[in-house]
């Protein structure tokens, strides 16, 4: 019994002293990047939770999140190859898609959740631009994306409910797609 409690503190002195050998500029560099992909993408979980969307409150940030430490984490061993960081993004984008495509859903001759699905992809490059230092692209994507959706929604349920969005209208001009 006196030796499992020796080792037990044995244990905390060897973890208490490798917490010397964390780089803590870095873990705090890292940290505030976490919550900056976290912070710019509450806004627009905010709105898709409000209105009651498949995804909202929780999805948007932990992608935004996850991406940018799926990101983070390459960069240590990918250095700077090109092709390899090419190859991370393109899993990001693909995985993000793959969850968004969840969102998506057809109900008789109306498709809903496709702009939540995109909007979700999106903050995941939100995610990436802040893990690449690039916080004016993320900027950018997160306010896009909310602007989006809260001046063109109420525009796009204004043309649905005047039939100007209706799947049997024809386009301007008379033409149809269909011959």
């Amino acid at each position: 019994m006196w030796d499992t409690i020796a080792t037990f503190f044995t244990d905390i002195y060897d973890y208490a002293t490798s917490l010397s050998d964390v780089y803590w500029y870095t873990f705090i560099k890292y940290f505030v990047k976490l919550c900056a992909s976290f912070i710019l993408t509450l806004p627009l979980a905010l709105e898709r939770e409000y209105y009651s969307r498949s995804l909202g409150l929780r999805t948007f940030p932990l992608v935004a999140v996850a991406s940018c430490g799926y990101v983070l984490v390459s960069e240590s061993f990918i250095g700077d190859n090109p092709d390899a960081k090419a190859r991370v993004m393109q899993g990001l984008m693909t995985g993000i898609g793959f969850i968004g495509g969840g969102a998506i859903l057809k109900q008789e001759n109306k498709i809903m959740g496709a702009a939540t699905a995109v909007s979700l992809w999106s903050t995941g490059t939100v995610g990436a631009a802040v893990a690449h230092n690039r916080f004016e692209i993320a900027v950018l994507i997160a306010l896009a994306n909310f602007v989006a959706l809260r001046v063109l929604s109420p525009i796009k349920e204004e043309m649905d409910e005047a039939g100007l969005h209706s799947p049997d209208a024809e386009p301007p001009g008379g033409e149809s797609d269909e011959e």
